[in-house]
């Protein structure tokens, strides 16, 4: 498959998580609030900073950065319009202006070489088709001493909000592994990986670090509902099972959060990795 229907694919499967992602904004946004913290601290953001966000989905951290940033101006991008579309809504309800919306590919980004003070990529690299090219475009459009900062998921083992949702899959249907050098969510999981392509592409200062997450649902049927409809990997495989099997999946899933579960409530662990460098 090319680089351009990888991206069409990617186009679709996003476009069909946005109602999930806005259904479960509020959880989602206090799962990830580490990462995004975590990377604006290191972006070091000024009043007038000019900051793209890369991969924005539904509008982290890039809308964070624009609150901080009211004196200056904040892109975002990602390769699918429903999602910034529920970008666009959350800074409405936010009143944040000082933003605009770009759709387009993290390879291909349309913007003059040295235009951002600072870069933001959460969650997005895994994904990149050419994640090489993407980096010399992140670098081509940073000023000299501009910052990057990208986050990534640690491996699976280490994220059993998601993996406890795939076990249950995997027991109803067979799962293919991902391909080693192909777009998935853990595909940046190796420490050093992501710094590597920072290093190739002429940054300098690299650091990387982890960061520990929590996501936290008020029972274990609600952790199934919007684990099923948000995390691409889940959605995309349940779309491949009979109403039967998904049944005894939900079983399987609200059962194996049980361990996570006090008083009534879930938290479920998860680890990140961000990676920042400077031009």
């Amino acid at each position: 498959m090319s680089s351009d229907e990888i991206r069409d694919v990617q186009r679709a499967a996003w476009a069909g998580l946005a109602p999930g992602w806005e259904k479960w904004d509020a959880i989602i946004m206090d799962q990830l609030r580490p990462v995004s913290a975590a990377i604006i601290e290191h972006l070091a953001i000024a009043d007038d900073q000019q900051h793209l966000d890369i991969a924005s989905g539904t509008g982290e951290p890039g809308l964070s950065v624009a609150g901080l940033a009211t004196g200056g101006n904040v892109v975002l991008t990602d390769l699918a319009a429903e999602m910034l579309d529920v970008a666009r809504r959350r800074a409405t309800d936010r009143g944040i202006t000082n933003y605009e919306i770009r759709v387009c590919s993290a390879e291909a980004l349309p913007f003059a070489d040295g235009t951002f003070d600072s870069i933001s990529v959460r969650f997005g690299y895994m994904f990149f088709p050419d994640l090489s090219g993407a980096t010399a475009e992140f670098t081509r459009v940073l000023r000299p001493g501009g910052r990057l900062c990208a986050s990534v998921w640690v491996r699976p083992e280490q994220n059993p909000w998601t993996t406890i949702v795939m076990q249950a899959i995997a027991a109803e249907i067979p799962l293919a592994p991902p391909d080693p050098d192909g777009p998935h969510m853990f595909r940046c999981a190796a420490p050093g990986h992501v710094s590597a392509l920072f290093e190739a592409a002429g940054l300098r200062e690299i650091a990387e670090w982890d960061v520990d997450v929590h996501l936290v649902t008020r029972s274990r049927a609600e952790y199934w509902e919007m684990i099923s409809e948000h995390v691409s990997i889940a959605a995309a495989a349940l779309q491949r099972v009979d109403r039967g099997a998904r049944e005894r999946i939900a079983r399987a899933v609200i059962a194996g959060a049980r361990r996570y579960e006090r008083d009534g409530r879930v938290s479920i662990p998860g680890v990140a990795r961000c990676v920042a460098g400077m031009k």
